[in-house]
C-alpha cells in the first residue's frame, strides 16, 4: 500500500506519532518539517491562484495582495500555523497572526514569541485584524473531541463569513478527526493539508462541504510505524489510481486473447427501461472484458444490437409487461459458462424468477437497481446466506435502506461492514464517499467524487464496468473487494474528467461510457 491509502483515526495518529518520537524524532524538528512543506505547498496553491483570483466572485477585496492572516491555536496545530507564519513572512508575504488563547503549549508558545520578536502583528480580538487576502487555519489539530461554543466558535463563524479562501492544516478546525461531525461549528476550508496519513473524518460525507479541495502532506512516516499500529491488514483504505493498476494488472501481457479476458454476462433491460441494458452494456465495454454477452428481452434486441455490435445480444421470452420471463441461452450454454454475471440495470421487479435463477448459480454475481429490490423482497440476508460464491450489491441509500432495514446507514463504515458481515458479500455503498466493505470488514473509500454523476443512469454504468472487471480478473486471484473499488475509481474519474472538459451541470450516462477509457489512458500516462 502507498500511504495516500491509508486511513486512520485519531488515535491510530497519536499511536504512530509516538513512535516517531520514541525512537528520537524532536517535536520541534517535526514541527518545522511540517510548517515548511504546508508554506511550500501553499505558495504553489497562491501562485496558481493568482491567475484565476480576478475571475471568481469568491475572491474579492484585495484582488492583487499577498495577505496572510494566520489562526494559531495553543496546541501543535497552532505551532505549525506559526511555523508557517515565519516563512512566509520571509518569503515576502504580508503576515499577521489571530491567537486569542490564554494558555499555550510549550513550543508553540516560542514560535508565537519569535513570530513577535521579528515583528509580524500579532492579535487577540476580531476587531483588531486588519483585511487579508487567504486564512490559514491553526486552531484546532486532530483529536478535537469537545464543542466548539464562546469567543472560539464566534470567531470560527465571523472567518466563514469574511468568504476568503481559507487553507486548513490536518483538517478543518471544528471537525471531529473520526467520524467528520461538526463540533459545534466548523471552518469551511477551501483547501486542507491533511498531514501524514489521511484522518477518516475527511472522507465522510457530513465533512464534504467543510474540506474543499483536501491534499495529503506526507512528512516521511515510517511504514514499520504505520503497520505496527494498523496492522498488516488495515481495516479503512482510501482508494487510489493504484488500486485500479493492481487489479487490471497493466500493462497487459502481449499474449493475451479474448478467452483470457473474461466473459461476462449481463442480464438487464425491459420493454420500458430498454436504456438500462444499454448503458450497462457501454460500461462493460470500456472495461475492456474480453467477451460480452446480454440477455434482453427479445423485442429490444434489435435496439441493443446498434448499440453494441461487438456483444452476443440474447432475446429472451418476455412477459406481457416486457420484461424477461426466462434466459434462453445459446446452445451448449449455461450460466456456469460465464465467468461473471452483472444483473438488474432496467429489468423491474417482473423479473423475479430471473434473480432466484442467478442468485442459485455457482458464478460470481453483482446485482443492481432491480436486482436489489427483488433481494430485498425475497429476504436480503436469509436469501444471500445460502449462496457458495461471491456476490456484490451496490445500492444507493433507497436501496440500501430497503435491502437492510435494521442498519443505520447514516454512519457509512459502520454500515457496509455489518451488511457485508450479515451477508457474506462485498457491498457498496453509493454516495459522494462510496464506501465498500468485504464480508471481513475491510472497508475501502472512495475520496474523489463529482455531483454531476448524480444523474439517472450513472449506476448502471457503474454495474457494467464493474462487472466487466470482475469477469476478467475473477480467476486470478484479485481481491473481490479491490475489484468494486477499482471500479469506483474509474467511474467517478471519468465523471470527473468530463466535469472538466464540459459542465458541472451534470454528464449524462452515456457521454460517461465516452471518458471512462481516457481516464485510464490519461492514468496510464501519468504512471509512466
Amino acid at each position: 500500500m502507498t500511504k495516500e491509502q491509508f486511513v486512520v483515526t485519531a488515535a491510530q495518529m497519536r499511536d504512530i506519532e509516538g513512535r516517531i518520537f520514541a525512537a528520537g524524532m524532536p517535536v520541534a524538528a517535526l514541527m518545522e518539517k511540517v510548517g515548511r512543506l504546508i508554506s511550500d505547498s501553499f505558495a504553489r496553491h497562491w501562485q496558481r491562484l493568482q491567475s484565476i483570483i480576478p475571475l471568481s466572485p469568491l475572491f474579492q477585496g484585495g484582488l492583487g495582495g499577498s495577505n496572510v492572516g494566520i489562526l494559531a491555536g495553543p496546541g501543535h496545530n497552532g505551532g505549525d500555523a506559526l511555523v508557517v507564519a515565519r516563512e512566509l513572512h520571509f518569503q515576502g508575504y504580508q503576515v499577521w497572526i489571530y491567537q486569542p488563547f490564554a494558555k499555550l503549549k510549550e513550543l508553540t508558545s516560542q514560535h508565537l514569541q519569535y513570530a513577535q520578536n521579528l515583528g509580524i502583528p500579532c492579535f487577540t480580538e476580531l476587531a483588531e485584524l486588519p483585511s487579508c487576502d487567504f486564512l490559514i487555519d491553526g486552531l484546532f489539530g486532530f483529536g478535537l473531541e469537545r464543542e466548539i461554543t464562546g469567543n472560539i466558535a464566534e470567531a470560527i463563524n465571523h472567518f466563514n463569513d469574511w468568504n476568503k479562501p481559507i487553507f486548513s492544516i490536518d483538517l478543518p478546525s471544528g471537525l471531529h478527526t473520526d467520524t467528520g461531525e461538526v463540533l459545534g461549528t466548523a471552518i469551511r476550508a477551501t483547501h486542507t493539508f491533511c498531514l501524514g496519513l489521511w484522518k477518516q473524518g475527511l472522507l465522510q460525507e457530513q465533512a464534504l462541504e467543510y474540506i474543499g479541495q483536501a491534499e495529503l502532506i506526507d512528512f516521511d512516516i515510517p511504514l514499520a510505524d504505520i503497520h505496527a499500529i494498523l496492522g498488516e491488514v488495515t481495516k479503512i483504505k482510501r482508494i487510489t489510481k493504484t488500486t485500479v493498476f493492481d487489479t487490471l494488472s497493466l500493462p497487459l501481457s502481449p499474449t493475451t486473447h479474448k478467452y483470457k479476458s473474461g466473459h461476462l454476462l449481463l442480464i438487464s433491460g425491459s420493454k420500458r427501461y430498454a436504456g438500462g441494458a444499454i448503458l450497462t452494456g457501454l460500461g462493460a465495454r470500456a472495461s475492456g472484458v474480453g467477451m460480452l454477452s446480454i440477455a434482453v428481452p427479445e423485442s429490444i434486441k434489435p435496439l441493443l444490437i446498434s448499440h453494441l455490435p461487438e456483444a452476443l445480444i440474447i432475446g429472451c421470452p418476455e412477459t406481457e409487461t416486457g420484461a424477461i420471463s426466462h434466459l434462453q441461452l445459446p446452445p451448449n450454454t449455461d450460466l456456469s459458462s460465464f465467468n461473471a454475471i452483472a444483473c438488474g440495470p432496467g429489468l423491474t421487479t417482473d423479473a423475479t424468477p430471473i434473480i432466484e435463477q442467478v442468485i442459485n448459480s455457482d458464478v460470481p454475481l453483482i446485482l443492481d437497481a432491480d436486482g436489489l429490490n427483488i433481494l430485498a423482497q425475497l429476504g436480503t440476508i436469509s436469501t444471500l446466506q445460502k449462496r457458495q460464491n461471491t456476490t456484490i450489491l451496490t445500492p444507493h441509500t433507497g436501496e440500501f435502506h430497503r435491502l437492510f432495514p435494521d442498519i443505520n446507514y447514516q454512519d457509512r463504515v459502520k454500515a457496509v461492514q455489518t451488511a457485508a458481515s450479515q451477508t457474506g458479500a462485498v457491498v457498496l455503498l453509493k454516495g459522494a464517499r462510496t464506501a465498500i466493505s468485504n464480508p471481513e470488514g475491510v472497508v475501502w473509500i472512495n475520496a474523489e467524487s463529482t455531483p454531476a454523476l448524480a444523474r439517472g443512469g450513472s449506476g448502471d454504468v457503474l454495474t457494467g464496468l464493474m462487472g466487466g472487471i470482475l469477469a476478467r480478473v475473477v480467476n486470478k486471484q484479485v481481491n473481490i473487494e479491490d475489484v468494486v473499488a477499482a471500479a469506483a475509481w474509474w467511474h467517478s474519474q471519468g465523471g470527473i474528467l468530463a466535469v472538466k472538459e464540459r459542465t458541472e451541470l451534470g454528464v449524462d450516462a452515456f457521454t460517461l461510457t465516452q471518458y471512462l477509457i481516457r481516464v485510464l489512458k490519461l492514468s496510464i500516462e501519468d504512471i509512466l
